[in-house]
């Protein structure tokens, strides 16, 4: 197996899901239903040094994006014929998922989901675009849905469409200083990918291309996961509490997001169609054009999601 990832305990190559790391492989096994349906069986984990619990308790809701994540490229590799050398870009992201499921006490930590892929072009080495659209049981309960729309492009074809910008693989990128880590949901200053900036809810994207989670491997554009992170502890810091939880997050890309330019971070509350859900709106921009914007809602009553905590703890 070459150096783009391990095989886990459970015997899915790291490659197939372009992680190097066997903790961070979610998937432990997959199947075929029928032409475009899939069922994949995956493990979370109790502890992890990124995707740890933001309520204590409670498995972190990102974890839900990871696994689609995780489960769309394994099926594109192993079931597809995808090549693992192949670049997948999402353009798009939702999903909802239920607290009360991600208990980390008294539930299985396995899950089960149900991967369906529509609206595909290409098959093969010549696929091109699809839409996945996953729904996530644990013990026989349903646990999220989400949906993501992936782009799937060859080594040539990237390099045609990345050119001279492939020279951020090999050109180090400063680490700015970050804000600090209770202010945004995290607890390591590693894990913090917002730094100051001047103006009300307004920060710089903080790159760390050294994170072992966040940048997988040598990447010359700015991962989407890492994105989705810069949302959520936008987000976080906008409300001010400590329970923020992002249960439902909608989120769309428009363009790569580069490595060297800075890309501005601004988060504002906006009006949400279910009452019992605060929402914000995190956008990005670069070079004065929008990179990215996603709506992240959390339960309102936040003392209830600490009660509901406290209770599954307890």
């Amino acid at each position: 197996m070459d150096s783009t990832g391990r095989e886990s305990s459970t015997g899915v190559p790291g490659e197939f899901v372009h992680r190097a790391n066997p903790a961070d492989i979610m998937p432990t096994g997959w199947a075929r239903e029928d032409e475009n349906r899939f069922s994949v069986s995956a493990r979370w984990p109790d502890a992890h040094a990124f995707f740890s619990p933001l309520v204590g308790g409670l498995h972190d809701p990102v974890l839900v994006a990871e696994t689609l994540r995780q489960a769309t490229m394994l099926v594109a590799h192993a079931e597809i014929g995808v090549p693992v050398d192949h670049q997948f870009v999402m353009w798009d992201l939702t999903y909802r998922v239920d607290p009360e499921a991600l208990s980390l006490y008294g539930l299985s930590p396995e899950v089960a989901v149900g991967l369906v892929f529509s609206e595909v072009r290409g098959r093969g080495r010549n696929l091109r675009t699809f839409r996945a659209d996953g729904v996530i049981h644990r013990e026989g309960r349903r646990v999220a849905t989400a949906r993501g729309r992936i782009s799937c492009t060859s080594p040539l074809a990237y390099r045609r469409i990345r050119g001279a910008r492939m020279d951020a693989l090999t050109t180090p990128v400063p680490l700015i200083p970050g804000v600090a880590p209770e202010e945004v949901g995290r607890e390591h200053p590693e894990d913090v990918v917002l730094a100051p900036a001047t103006g009300r809810n307004r920060w710089r994207l903080r790159i760390n291309t050294a994170h072992p989670t966040l940048f997988r491997r040598p990447n010359d554009h700015v991962p989407g996961m890492l994105l989705l992170e810069a949302a959520r502890q936008a987000a976080h810091q906008v409300t001010g509490t400590e329970t923020f939880f992002p249960s439902v997050v909608n989120m769309s890309f428009s363009r790569y997001v580069e490595l060297a330019p800075p890309c501005w971070i601004t988060a504002e509350f906006v009006p949400s169609t279910d009452p019992e859900l605060v929402a914000v709106r995190v956008e990005g921009h670069q070079d004065g054009e929008p990179v990215f914007h996603c709506t992240l809602s959390s339960p309102a009553d936040a003392p209830a999601l600490a009660r509901l905590d406290r209770r599954l703890t307890g």
